[in-house]
């Protein structure tokens, strides 16, 4: 009897560590991670974007055609910046890190070096306040940075990529008309 028990114990620690050798499936995502995907694919393609335009060139805006009053270049990647921080601020209910309008906004902000800056910063910013986005949270509401009404934090989440690549599709038409293909189309 204690021979078949001992074969029992033997077979039994066999196959819990045959059980755990086995590699894990893979765990789900969490939202967080959902959502801060979106965050990682629109810096990956908006900054070297930014990156690519000639300082001479920032201050490019097209004039054939429909074009009176669009944005410069380096409005579009100021404002994009800008709307990062708003809407990270919003989602950790709390002020934005910095002033956006006034004398020290991004109008303020002028070198092609302190505006791709601006930029990384406002994505650097957007990733710390995806990270605080939890399943419990998603869905609960905060002020919205845009008025007086009320977002959830998952809904302000997914600015970052539609607002994001919005005006990167601009961007890279402003490059393509100087002559410059975006690194994202390059190879």
């Amino acid at each position: 009897m204690k021979k078949i028990l001992s074969l029992a114990v033997v077979l039994a620690l066999c196959g819990l560590c045959a059980a755990q050798s086995e590699p894990k499936k893979d765990e789900p995502k969490t939202i967080t991670q959902v959502l801060d995907s979106g965050v990682k694919i629109i810096e990956s393609e908006f900054i070297p974007a930014a990156e690519a335009m000639p300082e001479d060139k920032y201050g490019f805006a097209p004039t054939g055609g429909e074009f009176k009053g669009v944005r410069t270049f380096a409005q579009q990647v100021k404002h994009v910046a800008a709307v990062n921080y708003m809407v990270a601020a919003a989602i950790m209910s709390e002020k934005p890190p910095l002033e956006l309008g006034g004398e020290n906004g991004p109008d303020s902000i002028k070198s092609k070096a302190d505006i791709v800056k601006f930029a990384k910063d406002s994505f650097a910013y957007a990733h710390k306040a995806v990270a605080t986005i939890t399943s419990e949270n998603a869905t609960g509401e905060v002020n919205s940075p845009f008025g007086n009404g009320k977002s959830t934090r998952a809904g302000l989440a997914t600015v970052f990529a539609w607002h994001g690549f919005d005006h990167y599709g601009q961007m890279v038409e402003y490059l393509r008309m100087n002559g410059i293909v975006p690194p994202a189309s390059r190879n």
